[in-house]
């Protein structure tokens, strides 16, 4: 188990106030790391950090808006200053716009979407890379996608595209960011049960949307873990450009 050990290394975490950002925050103190938390609900934030403190977690949070440059320089700058070294940088925040076509979003939930879900990566990852650089050490980013990069599904426009795009951002970034020593990679979860996807998962539809899934069932955050910390952890320590799938089988379902 010394293989996915994150003892003396330090995560940034953007988007954890709430969902994944906020169970992997956990799940990374767990393993030993360092974790920085970051998210626009400070308040959350504070929560969070107080929680895993008592636990006996090293952590600490800071105020962090993906969507402006400033912002995410400054989280960054604060991390370092906390800990050192940022090892891994997982760029968790994301915002879907509903459940709406193309012929229904307007420009607004556009640029919503794509500048939080895909340029905020791109910009952390470039803030991120350039200080690695700089440095001259190892480095580590994890992106979050979804299975939504690979399945077409009625009113998930233009939350699926950003998705997609995030995953072929994943392998350019891998292929680009090999010689300064850091690898990238992404998790891309199925349908996971969160307080969002709830409303969904738990409707009147649920029974016939759960047979999509060869395994039928919807995921648990828990079900993220092992594959969180492969990432994190030198047990990948030879995979970079990959996307690891966890969702049920439900990318290879005809439904």
């Amino acid at each position: 188990m010394g293989l996915f050990s994150l003892e003396g290394k330090t995560v940034a975490i953007t988007g954890a106030s709430s969902g994944f950002g906020h169970h992997f925050a956990g799940v990374l103190a767990s393993a030993g790391a360092q974790v920085v938390l970051g998210a626009r609900r400070t308040e959350k934030i504070q929560e969070r950090v107080e929680e895993l403190r008592e636990q006996g977690a090293d952590v600490c949070g800071f105020s962090l808006d993906v969507t402006q440059v400033d912002s995410a320089r400054q989280f960054l700058e604060l991390a370092q200053q906390a800990y050192g070294q940022v090892d891994i940088l997982i760029n968790n925040a994301g915002v879907e716009s509903g459940a709406k076509t193309f012929l229904m979003i307007d420009e607004d939930d556009w640029d919503h979407v794509m500048n939080t879900n895909l340029k905020a990566t791109w910009q952390l990852s470039k803030l991120y890379t350039e200080a690695i650089a700089a440095r001259g050490c190892q480095g580590n980013i994890i992106n979050i996608a979804s299975i939504s990069a690979y399945r077409t599904i009625k009113g998930q426009f233009p939350y699926a595209v950003s998705k997609a795009a995030l995953v072929k951002a994943t392998e350019i970034m891998a292929l680009e960011a090999a010689k300064f020593g850091i690898r990238v990679n992404a998790l891309a979860p199925g349908y996971i049960l969160t307080d969002v996807s709830r409303v969904l998962l738990e409707s009147e539809r649920s029974t016939e949307f759960v047979k999509g899934i060869p395994m039928r069932r919807y995921g648990e955050f828990d079900d993220l873990d092992g594959p969180l910390l492969l990432l994190a952890s030198d047990a990948s320590k030879y995979m970079t450009g990959s996307v690891i799938v966890v969702d049920g089988g439900h990318i290879c379902s005809e439904l």
